[in-house]
């Protein structure tokens, strides 16, 4: 990995401007409002990480495939390839950049079989995974076309740690905070933001639901744009508040139902 987030390709080209995000996207929001979007991708996201559980992948793997993933769609309609094709994709990219070691793929299709047959169902009833070794390896070309082969992802893990162990190793902060970074990405902050920002907003929510007032001098004393970490945080309250009242089993296939779709359909 570069050893400078400053000087590496997610700094140089995949830190995001809002409003170029937002105008990439109108081609899907012409048929999706923007809360069905994100619910879409908080779907694909969950695909991403029960198929990376199932693969007994490191939860740093994990991330890199939702990165991949989100970062291709900032840049393309939902139409160019189908999510369900690009996750399992993503993953295999990731695994092998991550240096997990290449899956197989034959693990890699059975496995996306059994997790939509067994944890998807109530997205796609009894339809099975319908791709193969051939589609993922094609998808694989296009995937690191789009990406301009810019593949290491730096992750807000490694800062989140440096600022618990600066804050006074707290295993509970550290628990709480980790959690809310893996939930940011079902959110946009991984294409806008620093990883180091996201690692301080997700100890900001962290020490407000922890009730950690004592913490407030060392967020004070830190040399960062608040104005960017309160807008992180408002990124994850605001996929908080979706969860509240979002029943994905009811609603998910209505939505894929609407989602602008890749055309034909591939070949079995």
């Amino acid at each position: 990995m570069a050893g400078n987030f400053w000087q590496s390709s997610h700094h140089q080209q995949w830190i995001l401007d809002k409003q170029d995000l937002i105008r990439d996207r109108q081609h899907d929001l012409a048929k999706l409002s923007e809360e069905e979007y994100q619910k879409i991708f908080n779907f694909f996201a969950s695909i991403i990480q029960v198929l990376g559980e199932q693969l007994k992948l490191r939860q740093q793997v994990i991330a890199t495939a939702t990165v991949y993933f989100k970062r291709f769609y900032a840049r393309n309609s939902l139409k160019c390839i189908d999510p369900l094709l690009l996750a399992p994709t993503c993953v295999f990219l990731a695994s092998k950049v991550e240096e997990f070691g290449v899956i197989s793929n034959s693990r890699l299709i059975t496995t996306c079989q059994t997790v939509i047959k067994n944890k998807f169902s109530y997205a796609y009833g009894q339809q099975e995974f319908p791709y193969r070794t051939n589609h993922i390896l094609e998808c694989e070309f296009y995937l690191l076309e789009n990406l301009d082969c810019c593949l290491i992802v730096y992750q807000p893990y490694r800062p989140l740690l440096l600022f618990v162990q600066d804050i006074g190793q707290d295993d509970q902060l550290l628990t709480y905070a980790w959690r809310i970074v893996n939930d940011s990405l079902r959110t946009d902050v991984s294409l806008l933001y620093p990883p180091y920002q996201i690692a301080i907003g997700a100890l900001h929510i962290a020490c407000v639901m922890l009730g950690k007032e004592n913490l407030k001098p060392w967020f004070a004393e830190l040399n960062v744009d608040m104005d960017k970490i309160q807008e992180i945080v408002r990124s994850i309250i605001n996929l908080y508040e979706m969860w509240k009242s979002y029943d994905e089993k009811k609603e998910i296939q209505s939505l894929l139902g609407k989602m602008p779709k890749p055309n034909p359909a591939p070949q079995r």
